[in-house]
């Protein structure tokens, strides 16, 4: 009988949701084999959702959709075991271990207030008279009833950490993934750069070598005509030595008195006469390097001009097209559909619908300016808001240095001195960045999505007349 209890005990637990901690409602049974009630399986998806797939509450096994399928079988065994459990058994007596060390009784109750077990004489005496007492079983019960609840907390509890492990793991993963792009980013173009460096520094020293190689030569041959022509001139010297002050033959000192007599001296022999200081090599290398740098650069500063079309009319437009300030009411100009008549503003020809670009602007001495891009179809009339929202990405000096936000200005610094701003545009990936161009330090960037092509637009502001800013061109 004690096998046979067991076994139905052991039955009633394989029986068990692993969820509602009660018998099977409804089974389903999972592709990894697991069962559990209908509505608890699915309440669990429900509240962990699918962001990273449905999984198995048991095995943490991973579908891809909500795939189960009815258990008939588990159904019939529930069944068969809600019906021998509705049938009238013998009631068991709780077995209690131990007795009251006071009376000798058995400790059948429970004290909740001192949360110690009594017997029934304890449940009389004036310690235990006014307190929550209850029989043992029934404490039992309810002790299983509340750890059932507290189990399926902490179960819940349990899966969303899971979820957080889980999502963390997805973002470390994501982490190190764009860390390794951008490595690899900056190693391919830091590296394009250091080769063109490097191959430049070898060409320069090839060309010098080459130089010199041919400069040696000259200089060699002409030494080794000098050094025969001396050699000849000292056997000659010692010749009329020997005849002068020794003694000698007439026909010897006859035969060198007609060679010498006659011997043509050589008078076309001068040093070489050629560049020794490299006059080639001597000019300002970086600079040099730089310019031709730029011819390789995947992002090489614009050289924008601005629209005089598109200015406002108390603008001045000069230095052909780059350089805009404040001046006097231009009168008799038209009111063109594209130019701005309130807000100082004027636009530069070119406009980017895809790509990078950078380009930089003079602000020297300047108080107050606008700069940034702003959509094709933006609005030029009346007031112009410089928001994201009305297709102006903009960045403005007034006191401080701002970016313009969508809910108003935003404070980026408290002092500004440098003399240029460099703006860089990743339209593809939706990037407006403005840098100190001289230490080209990122000022401030917007992140957005630009649906339409976009200009660069320059405003000297108002009421500051005889400052003007200017577009830089570097070739």
């Amino acid at each position: 009988m004690a096998a046979a209890g067991a076994t139905g005990e052991d039955l009633k637990n394989e029986l068990t949701c692993a969820i509602c901690l009660d018998l099977f409602k409804d089974p389903v049974i999972l592709k990894c084999g697991h069962n559990f009630c209908r509505f608890c399986i699915c309440m669990h998806w429900d509240e962990n959702g699918a962001d990273f797939g449905y999984q198995c509450p048991q095995c943490r096994a991973v579908f891809n959709s909500r795939t189960f399928t009815k258990n008939y079988l588990v159904q019939n065994l529930v069944a068969k075991l809600d019906c021998l459990g509705s049938c009238p058994k013998p009631s068991k007596p709780v077995k209690l271990d131990g007795k009251c060390e006071q009376h000798g009784d058995e400790l059948k109750l429970y004290c909740r207030a001192d949360k110690r077990r009594i017997c029934v004489v304890c449940r009389a005496s004036r310690a235990h008279r006014h307190h929550d007492v209850a029989p043992v079983p029934e404490v039992i019960s309810d002790m299983k009833k509340e750890l059932k609840l507290r189990l399926r907390e902490l179960f819940w509890q349990k899966s969303q950490c899971v979820k957080v492990v889980t999502a963390d793991e997805c973002t470390k993963a994501d982490v190190r993934l764009k860390k390794r792009r951008l490595k690899e980013k900056i190693e391919e173009d830091v590296g394009a750069l250091v080769q063109f460096l490097l191959d430049e520094r070898d060409s320069l020293l090839e060309s010098l070598d080459t130089e010199e190689v041919a400069t040696m030569a000259v200089i060699d041959d002409n030494l080794k005509i000098g050094q025969t022509e001396a050699a000849a001139a000292e056997k000659v010297i010692a010749d009329i030595h020997n005849h002068i002050s020794g003694e000698t033959s007439f026909e010897n000192l006859a035969e060198t008195f007609n060679k010498v007599v006659h011997l043509t001296p050589y008078t076309d022999l001068e040093p070489v006469n050629c560049q020794t200081d490299f006059t080639d090599f001597s000019g300002p290398f970086q600079l040099i390097m730089w310019k031709k740098m730029m011819h390789v650069l995947h992002t090489m500063p614009q050289n924008l001009t601005l629209d005089p079309d598109t200015a406002h009319h108390n603008l001045l437009i000069s230095d052909f097209d780059t350089k805009v300030e404040e001046g006097h009411l231009r009168n008799q100009e038209p009111d063109l559909p594209g130019c701005f008549n309130r807000f100082c503003g004027v636009l530069a020809t070119a406009q980017y619908s895809s790509g990078q670009h950078y380009w930089e602007v003079d602000v020297k001495d300047k108080g107050v300016w606008y700069l940034g891009v702003t959509t094709e179809g933006s609005n030029r009339k009346g007031f112009v808001s410089l928001t994201p929202s009305a297709g102006y990405w903009s960045l403005c000096l007034q006191d401080r240095l701002y970016a313009n936000g969508e809910d108003g200005r935003i404070t980026v610094a408290d002092y500004w001195n440098s003399p240029r701003v460099g703006v860089y545009l990743d339209y593809d990936n939706g990037r407006l960045s403005f840098y100190d161009a001289v230490t080209m330090k990122r000022l401030y960037m917007f992140d957005t999505c630009f649906e339409e092509p976009v200009i660069p637009f320059f405003s000297p502001g108002k009421y500051d007349p005889g400052s003007r800013m200017q577009i830089c061109h570097y070739y």
